[in-house]
């Protein structure tokens, strides 16, 4: 997972639209956005809970009111302000786009009302269309992430050491299962319970099904689709003439002077970069295909050995082939004499000594078929071998596409920027009004997923209406299916209640263990963490041979707060590749962290800031200018990539104002406002 941009509208002490905030990645993975006490440090990182989650960090004052006061005032009571956050982050190579928002008004009490948060997804395909996901949201989130441990990746780092404190340890037991699957098989034991339970109430409940009158429903539900796919239309005649007006702006800047090369890369690159999404939507479909048409081959490789197995001891026993054909034994009975010359006849003994061999004798149509059976079990085992080389090598395809497809949007990144910082003002407005329509067509192709996606759930919608007017139940049937489920779900649950035993004992033991190495790296102390069976944390101290409880201070619980969630991270990233597809690595994440250097002394803050950055795959740290002193500037400027600042424009006529220094250049941190309101712009400093 990593987080790409995060963008405010009328939230809390961001007025209107905030510019976008783009966060570091890759080797240089640190983002610092500086500002002072009440500017809104905490709030940026209450907007990723609230995105994610709905959830506030405890340090979080009045989470009901996060509607911006300015804007709320300046309109009518009874008017809706809306208030947002939205978020851009890739995971899987898919990029996605999620917001959250709500709409306040003021009644005339002057009270602030709030309705009920939505919660909108967007995922871009391999095509660069935007859609919405088949999933939920939520579904999809807590399977990147789980909500249980969002607060060792968004944390605030001066209340940080209340992780450890003594009525709050027993969450931990919980949290950690979530890495292993263990806190999965805890919900699917329930589950299956209560799937038990309420087989067992069905078995009483079995009755005729009657068919509903849904033929209202069914108009309804055609007449909304024909204004969607008006609606539809519209969106593709406006995207269409948005891509003629990207065209003709690119053809001029081609034209213009001092800029030829680099508008014939961007061209090429943009030209690779279609064929490349082609390619990857042409190799999903392939792939779909060889599953669809041969994936039943791979369950045919048992059924090919046991075959093997039984035509091996036939011919052991020599029965396949046989020396006598069954043939050959009909002949002899049939003209009464034997190849010895013996006259065979029904009443005497020779006759039925030669009909004995009728059940010895072999078949030659059961040795024929036999024959073909080996053949076809040969060539479908080397088919099951030939699926699996054609699957691999398309997934590897897909593989390396992805790679090149990232790399390539990186140098267009890269272009772009270049564009918009070129000295030339013409060729910067230019690249503006490109940007500008990028965003409106990512808007218009998000609006087009939602439409779509309408679509098919109407769709979807008529078809169950149909299903329901023919469906019908034959109860022997169903009772009979109950029966074999309930027991289905009995074996299950005494399976899983095993292996989350087993799991248990394994995890805890290698996150003590990756625990123990990050603290030692940070803290001088001879001190050493535990975990014992409940996931309690402890601090032992053992230079005497005893093992001994240590009452740890508030700086060495910040210390252990900070090793316990690298461990988190550590574990997190582990569990991510084992569980993932073959060539695919999702095992990145990112900390998000406010005033992590609080409390600490000279010497922590240093270890701290020289660790932090490689907890993470992507760190951003919102600090104070007295946290951003010396040792920490020193040891974090090596990873910091982004940088921006938080400027407090206060309505106080006496208001003292404030300024930062970085990179030679000073930025303002509090500044006098032009009107009565308090608010926060978010100013980006030059790298």
């Amino acid at each position: 997972m990593k987080i790409n941009s995060l963008q405010l509208f009328n939230f809390r002490q961001f007025y209107g639209k905030t510019p976008i905030i783009n966060f570091a990645g890759g080797e240089k993975n640190t983002t610092i956005i500086h500002g002072n006490n009440g500017a809104g440090k905490t709030t940026i990182l209450n907007a990723f809970t609230w995105v994610f989650y709905e959830r506030f960090t405890a340090a979080f004052a009045s989470p009901s009111l996060l509607i911006n006061k300015r804007a709320i005032n300046e309109v009518e009571f009874g008017v809706g302000v809306e208030c947002f956050a939205e978020i851009i982050f890739d995971h899987d190579y898919k990029s996605y786009q999620l917001k959250r928002k709500c709409f306040g008004s003021r009644n005339k009490e002057n009270k602030i009302e709030i309705n009920q948060t939505q919660l909108f997804m967007m995922v871009a395909g391999d095509d660069g269309k935007w859609q919405h996901p088949m999933e939920q949201p939520s579904d999809i989130i807590e399977k990147i992430l789980p909500k249980s441990l969002h607060q060792y990746f968004f944390f605030d780092g001066e209340h940080i050491d209340h992780l450890f404190r003594v009525e709050e340890r027993h969450k931990i037991a919980e949290d950690t299962k979530e890495l292993i699957g263990v806190k999965v098989l805890e919900r699917a034991v329930i589950h299956l319970k209560n799937a038990q339970k309420t087989l067992t109430e069905e078995l009483n409940l079995l009755g005729d099904i009657k068919v509903k009158n849904l033929v209202k429903q069914q108009q309804n539900q055609e007449d909304l689709t024909i204004k969607l796919k008006t609606e539809s239309n519209l969106i593709s005649q406006r995207l269409e003439q948005l891509e003629l007006d990207k065209q003709t702006l690119s053809n001029q800047m081609l034209a213009m002077s001092g800029i030829e090369k680099i508008q014939e890369l961007k061209q090429r690159l943009l030209i690779e970069e279609k064929e490349i999404r082609k390619n990857l939507i042409t190799t999903q479909q392939a792939i779909k295909k060889e599953i669809s048409t041969r994936s039943y081959l791979t369950f045919l490789s048992s059924t090919m050995e046991e075959f093997n197995v039984i035509i091996e001891e036939l011919r052991e026993k020599g029965e396949l082939p046989s020396g006598i054909k069954k043939q050959f034994v009909e002949e002899l009975l049939n003209r009464n004499k034997c190849i010895c010359g013996t006259e065979l006849h029904p009443e005497n003994e020779p006759y039925l000594q030669v009909k004995k061999w009728m059940n010895k004798a072999g078949n030659s149509d059961i040795e024929e078929a036999a024959i073909r059976l080996e053949a076809q079990s040969s060539n479908i085992q080397s088919l099951v071998e030939q699926f699996w080389i054609e699957i691999n090598q398309y997934q590897q395809n897909i593989n390396d596409w992805r790679i090149q497809l990232a790399n390539i949007e990186n140098q267009l990144d890269n272009i772009n920027e270049q564009l918009r910082q070129y000295p030339d003002l013409n060729i910067q407005e230019m690249q503006k009004k490109l940007d500008n329509i990028d965003q409106h067509i990512r808007q218009l192709t998000l609006n087009e997923g939602e439409v779509n996606l309408q679509l098919d759930n109407i769709q979807e919608d008529l078809i169950n209406i149909e299903k329901q007017i023919k469906k019908q139940e034959i109860k022997a049937e169903k009772h009979a299916l109950i029966i074999r489920r309930i027991e289905a779900t009995e074996e299950s649950i005494k399976c899983i209640m095993e292996i989350q035993k087993r799991m248990e004992i394994q995890f805890r033991l290698a996150l003590e263990k990756r625990l123990q190495e990050i603290f030692k790296s940070i803290s001088f102390t001879p001190y050493q963490p535990r975990l014992n069976q409940n996931y309690e944390l402890n601090l032992i101290e053992n230079t005497s041979g005893i093992a001994l409880s240590v009452a740890a201070s508030t700086g060495e619980n910040q210390i252990l707060s900070l090793s316990f969630i690298g461990a988190i991270i550590d574990m997190v990233r582990q569990w991510s590749k084992e569980n993932n597809l073959v060539g695919l690595d999702s095992s990145k994440f990112p900390i998000i962290m406010d005033s992590p250097f609080g409390s600490l002394d000279e010497i922590y803050r240093r270890q701290v800031a020289k660790c932090i950055p490689k907890l993470a795959n992507q760190l951003v740290v919102l600090v104070t200018k007295t946290q951003w002193r010396n040792e920490v500037e020193t040891e974090m400027n090596p990873y910091i990539n982004k940088q921006y600042v938080l400027v407090y424009l206060s309505p106080k006529e006496d208001c003292q104002e404030d300024s930062i220094t970085l990179n030679g250049i000073e930025y303002p941190l509090v500044k006098r406002s032009d009107n009565q309101f308090e608010y926060t712009e978010i100013m980006e400093v030059n790298i």
